[in-house]
């Protein structure tokens, strides 16, 4: 097959004969054209097809299965022996299944039931009987390595097996190992709104990879890999989670960041601040001036109260204060802002905003067209005419015999048609560049209309009016911090949404009407706004959203999070629409680990740790920095001679990390992952704290947990230091320089070690 289509991609030309000077030929010739493409097409397509298919026979000879029922269905006298594995396998006699799909409706039954009372609902109806057996494999290079018989979840033996190896660059899927919960997840195709909330190291996104696999699966045929967007935390997750979807023999799905989609928006126009950098700012500018207010309005940005009120404000400007920029053409004045606001307001208001800067836009031209007949006599065209070059002189030749059938060879050979001709030619590229602008609606000037809300108190309190609600506290020094910036064209992070809302609402909404499903990670980070946009963004769309609300690390989270993230995001959808799911059982890390990050959390009680057993986490109290440095050395060098493959010394900030990776550089290769970092290496990484979000480390080293400046002191980092403890799977060593911090106090300490305890264990008793 392959040789087949390399012989039609070398011989494509030499089956088509094309004769331009007849019209019948040109026709056939097209058709020939047309028909050799469609078989290479085809071929091509069924190359794919095959290769993909060659390839999961491979895996599957490897690991053909990994779990086996036995259903007895009511009135039956004999149990149907089903077995599961990532792919299905047909004999190639009778058709029969003899390996069947994870995804397949009857898998169901094997994550969901123990041995007993079962029941399957099929397009037929609801199929009811008797789970006789649930058993499990681990078979390696084609032979059973193990095998155990199970019952309510998926086997503790088995994903003890699986959760104590230690870790891989990439995250692999969980399809032997999906627990009841996550088969909740996986399999829902009611909700337009999924919310997932669970604690760290629950499997969230595993489970949200694992339904876009079943999703794929399912709706064969009618939606492709193309149609689901993944919103990732940063650019270096994606890497880590690419080979999940292809492992299932699925095409990856497209795979962004927030911040990407608003680089792409709005880096040409401002200098924009993406979300590191904004906490960069929050963990260590407090004592520069105007610190509060600009985390206040970070805050403030970030609830629904702001999206109310941006609501508001351009439910005034349907009626008056969009400001606009005079149209000018060669210097000048086609048309003053003044004159333009005038026809704007002037038409039915009853018409939408976006439908009448579009008929503004239509008027626009028109006075624009008059302009372009009436600069044809005008003496700079003769003289641009004059000017022309031989190249431009061609140029403007094609371009008028394309536009201009009817255009003679001998046409320029009349002197008074060939400046005719040339100075449409001339007036015509004067006016492109004005007529794009104007179609794009770069008449409104939208950072004036935005920064309006800020600078003109009495239409803040117009548009909070419009709203219902009352303006914030601080709104002055708000709106001083807004203004400041955007003056300067820099565009601040907690800004850029809703700027981008406004100029949408103002222009008509860019939506994507071929998404039919976003999967947002690390959820609890985003703000009302940023959910409000997307739902506009995406209207088609199904979300997925996954999260759990003690990661909220940005410099928006605060302890009440009733008006942001989760909560805003299900106020969007109708209650009938929308499902929550939260996963209590925490799979990453060892029992004494998540017993410890349990404490630090109010709440944290809830979270019920896998039995896998591990050492305590070990606290280090350093007396100086190059004591601190010499620890961190001899703990690393410990950590590699036993085996771990991922190692990471979690700093608080980039600044941090920088000067951490600089003191370690002895030690061996040691790479510094910063916001840029794209791919997910094995290895020892120094990695700031929310660059370590969605991923694990076989060990972790907290570099700094005094309470210092450089460490966690402040309640508003609980959740911070809660998050990068809780990226260990199986070891965590705390180091603290001069003494542990607040969140190391009290009852905690029960949960973890000294460094003094940790010198009396062997190796091989530390995993």
């Amino acid at each position: 097959m392959y040789s087949e289509m390399v012989d039609i991609r070398k011989n494509f030309w030499d089956d088509v004969t094309v004769n331009f000077e007849d019209s019948v030929e040109m026709a056939e010739s097209f058709a020939s054209l047309k028909q050799q493409a469609e078989v290479l097409s085809e071929r091509e397509r069924t190359h794919r097809h095959a290769a993909r298919q060659l390839k999961t026979l491979r895996k599957l000879k490897s690991s053909p299965y990994f779990g086996r029922i036995d259903f007895m269905e009511n009135g039956e006298t004999a149990a149907d022996q089903v077995y599961l594995g990532i792919a299905s396998l047909r004999d190639s006699a009778d058709e029969a299944y003899l390996i069947y799909d994870w995804r397949a409706p009857i898998a169901s039954l094997y994550y969901d039931y123990p041995p007993g009372p079962a029941q399957l609902r099929t397009p037929a109806g609801l199929i009811q009987g008797e789970l006789l057996l649930k058993r499990q494999f681990v078979i390696r290079d084609g032979e059973i390595v193990s095998l155990f018989d199970t019952g309510v979840t998926i086997g503790d033996e088995l994903l003890q097996e699986v959760l104590g190896r230690h870790s891989d660059a990439q995250m692999r899927s969980i399809v032997g190992t999906i627990q009841r919960e996550q088969n909740r997840i996986i399999r829902n195709e009611r909700s337009r709104l999924l919310l997932v909330q669970g604690a760290a190291g629950s499997g969230k996104t595993s489970a949200a990879l694992q339904r876009v696999a079943y999703l794929l699966y399912r709706f064969r045929g009618t939606l492709s890999a193309d149609q689901i967007v993944l919103f990732s935390p940063n650019p270096m997750f994606n890497s880590y989670v690419s080979t999940v979807l292809p492992e299932l023999g699925e095409e990856n799905m497209q795979q962004t960041t927030f911040q990407d989609y608003l680089a792409a928006r709005l880096g040409h126009s401002f200098k924009l601040e993406n979300p590191y950098a904004q906490l960069e700012y929050a963990l260590r500018a407090e004592k520069e001036p105007g610190y509060e207010s600009r985390m206040a309005g970070i805050r403030y940005k970030a609830t629904t109260g702001f999206v109310r009120l941006i609501d508001g404000y351009l439910g005034v400007l349907a009626s008056y204060g969009i400001i606009f920029r005079d149209v000018r053409f060669r210097d000048e004045l086609l048309m003053s802002g003044e004159d333009i606001r005038s026809y704007f307001y002037g038409l039915d208001r009853s018409i939408a905003v976006p439908n009448r800067m579009r008929l503004t836009a239509e008027w626009l031209l028109g006075r624009l067209k008059e302009r372009q007949k009436s600069a044809l006599k005008e003496a700079w065209v003769d003289e641009a005419v004059e000017l022309l070059d031989k190249d431009t002189y061609l140029k403007a030749y094609q371009t008028l015999k394309r536009q201009n059938r009817k255009l003679k060879d001998d046409s320029f050979d009349d002197f008074d048609r060939e400046r005719e001709l040339l100075g449409q030619y001339i007036v015509l590229e004067a006016v492109r560049p004005i007529r794009s602008r104007i179609k794009k609606l770069t008449f409104v000037d939208v950072r004036s209309t935005f920064l309006k809300l800020f600078l003109d108190s009495e239409m803040a309190a117009a548009a909070a009016a419009h709203a219902g609600i009352e303006l914030p506290e601080k709104w002055e020094t708000i709106c001083k911090d807004t203004i400041d910036r955007l003056l300067l064209k820099k565009m601040a992070y907690e800004d850029a949404t809703p700027f981008l809302y406004v100029v949408e609402r103002i222009r008509g909404f860019q939506t994507n009407t071929s998404v039919r499903h976003v999967i947002v990670d690390e959820a609890q980070d985003y703000t009302a706004f940023q959910f409000a946009y997307m739902q506009r963004l995406f209207p088609f769309s199904r979300i997925t959203a996954l999260g759990d609300l003690n990661q909220s690390i940005q410099a928006h989270a605060v302890n009440n999070d009733s008006d942001t993230g989760f909560a805003a995001l299900a106020a969007l959808f109708p209650a009938s629409e929308s499902e929550t799911i939260v996963l209590r059982q925490s799979y990453r890390s060892t029992r004494p680990i998540v017993e410890f990050t349990s404490m630090l959390i109010p709440g944290g009680e809830g979270i019920e740790p896998f039995n896998r057993d591990g050492m305590k986490p070990i606290l280090t109290v350093a007396q100086d920095r190059d004591d601190l440095h010499r620890s961190i050395r001899e703990r690393l060098l410990s950590l590699a001679e036993q085996g771990n493959r991922t190692i990471a010394v979690i700093c608080k900030t980039a600044a941090q990390s920088l000067m951490v990776h600089e003191a370690l550089l002895g030690v061996g290769p040691i790479r510094l992952v910063e916001s840029e970092t794209s791919t997910f290496e094995p290895g020892i990484v120094v990695i700031p704290s929310y660059l370590a979000k969605g991923v694990e480390f076989d060990a972790v080293l907290i570099y700094d947990a005094s309470g210092s400046q450089t460490g966690y002191g402040k309640e508003s980092e609980r959740r911070l230091f809660y998050t990068v403890c809780t990226r260990a799977m199986h070891e965590l060593h705390i180091f603290a320089l001069g003494s542990a911090g607040p969140f190391l106090q009290g009852p905690v300490e029960a949960y973890y070690g000294t460094a003094a305890d940790s010198a009396d264990l062997q190796p091989n008793e530390r995993t």
